[in-house]
């Protein structure tokens, strides 16, 4: 389990042969319990070292798609767990409490739900205004810069960028944390916009502010 660019963030991660680039699972230590985000299966250092940091109290699936090793963590620790909240009629797992916009489950933790996705609300995760933590919408197949998820698995491509338009203007995001792809840990709110700026101009959808 790896030190992240803050003192109270760790991660953990697994190489996807078929899109070659690696899947993040993160851990948010703090006093009153930690969150692990979209948790990966862990290995026995990976395991030992979550203990050391405190085991998790709270787990959270930002989509339906990143259950992953979910439901194995929650019956070895007996973390409660949150989901999205636009699947709870379908969501492949038993949530405990679902996340919308601004649903406020925990201090310093800010929740959106994003649109346009290849799932309904995926959630965006903001923790201590400074580092977003995204599902699958926002990725990373190169180091430095940031990508949307595939057009063709878009929902509704007008929507995605709507919604990363709203990510993109959050103030003091400086780390974003992509569950699939390189990790961006500094000025991260820029490489939103460039990403976003790319996107208009190879192909303009957005016609008002969202």
């Amino acid at each position: 389990m790896k030190l992240l660019h803050r003192p109270n963030l760790f991660g953990w991660s697994r190489f996807d042969e078929a899109r070659n680039i690696d899947f993040h699972s993160v851990l948010w230590t703090r006093p009153a319990g930690n969150v692990a985000i979209d948790p990966l299966p862990l290995s026995d250092h990976e395991r030992r070292r979550l203990n050391e940091l405190g085991g998790v109290r709270k787990i959270v699936i930002t989509n339906s798609d990143h259950t992953r090793a979910a439901l194995e963590l929650r019956e070895a620790t007996g973390a409660e767990l949150y989901g999205p909240f636009a699947e709870r009629g379908s969501f492949p797992v038993r949530c405990d409490a679902w996340l919308d916009t601004g649903a406020e489950v925990l201090e310093g933790l800010t929740v959106m739900a994003l649109h346009g996705s290849k799932t309904a609300g995926e959630l965006a995760l903001v923790i201590e205004g400074t580092t977003l933590v995204t599902g699958d919408l926002i990725r990373a197949h190169r180091g430095g810069a940031l990508d949307l998820l595939p057009a063709a698995k878009l929902s509704d491509p007008r929507e995605a960028r709507l919604s990363l338009r709203r990510l993109s203007s959050i103030e003091g995001i400086d780390a974003v944390l992509p569950g699939d792809g390189w990790p961006v840990f500094r000025d991260g709110r820029r490489a939103l916009e460039e990403l976003l700026a790319s996107l208009e101009e190879s192909s303009p959808l957005l016609t008002a502010p969202a």
